[in-house]
């Protein structure tokens, strides 16, 4: 006498005498440094040109702003290029130049609202005065600002690598 065939349970596996399906292949590895590299300069550029941007225009700086520099260059660079340890501390040393970027655009975009001329003027036929302002400037808080952007940049990377 034969035995009872049980109907279908609807696991196409179980179904076959497997009793679980089968493991899901391996993510794919996340390891390419270059692209990793390029992508952490493109975005903190991107992003420091936003930052001052912003911060040119409502004529103060935004803590919350410099860590989203930070840490959206970091995210952006582990994502795209993986565990490598490199990538955290270029990320880190991208977001501090993207922050002092955007603090220098900030001030060319205010000087160009008082004197009349365009941003770029300002920037490129008048960056001594940029810098002067600049070093004018500086409290602990613009320093505040480059420390929370490497700590957001590091963490970002790190977490966007696991």
């Amino acid at each position: 006498m034969s035995q009872p065939v049980p109907p279908p349970s609807g696991n196409p596996f179980a179904d076959q005498g497997v009793p679980f399906a089968p493991a899901p292949p391996p993510a794919p590895v996340r390891d390419n440094v270059a692209l990793g590299l390029v992508t952490a300069v493109v975005v903190a550029l991107v992003a420091g040109g936003i930052y001052g941007g912003i911060a040119g225009a409502i004529e103060r700086e935004i803590g919350w702003a410099a860590i989203g520099v930070g840490f959206i260059t970091g995210f952006a660079a582990g994502k795209v290029g993986g565990r490598n340890p490199l990538l955290p501390v270029v990320s880190v040393v991208c977001s501090l130049v993207a922050v002092y970027l955007g603090q220098l655009l900030a001030i060319a975009v205010i000087m160009a609202d008082l004197t009349g001329a365009s941003v770029t003027e300002v920037l490129f036929d008048n960056f001594s005065q940029v810098m002067d302002v600049w070093n004018e400037s500086k409290d602990v808080m613009t320093f505040l600002f480059f420390g929370l952007a490497g700590f957001a940049a590091f963490s970002g990377a790190k977490k966007a690598a696991e």
